[in-house]
């Protein structure tokens, strides 16, 4: 949620012809991230969890994305989105944990 919090601040000061752009993108990103975490839950079984987590991991390599093009186009800079891009990787690594954990054990022949 800190990075919901973060993403809506950020865009705040992009460009308002960003509004229907990027602002718009980023925020359902930032969004999807922990909705999908919570449906995934909600569903019951941990195959539908994981998958849901999946997409909220999805969400996050394509935020990061946007991010990116927001410091390349010169709409905020470096500093500016560096918090978010820290809570972002700090998110997508939980993620990852969370998909190892709930992925399927193999077991050794």
């Amino acid at each position: 949620m800190d990075l919901v919090d973060g993403i809506y601040k950020l865009t705040k000061v992009l460009p308002g012809e960003e509004r229907y752009g990027l602002v718009s993108q980023m925020r359902r990103c930032a969004v999807s991230i922990p909705s999908n975490i919570a449906e995934g839950k909600a569903r019951g079984t941990t195959k539908e969890y994981r998958h849901f987590v999946q997409n909220a991991y999805g969400s996050g390599a394509e935020l990061e994305t946007q991010l990116e093009i927001c410091v390349r186009q010169n709409f905020v800079s470096s500093e500016q989105a560096k918090e978010v891009f820290a809570l972002l990787d700090q998110v997508v690594r939980m993620l990852n944990r969370l998909i190892q954990k709930l992925s399927p054990q193999r077991s050794n022949p």
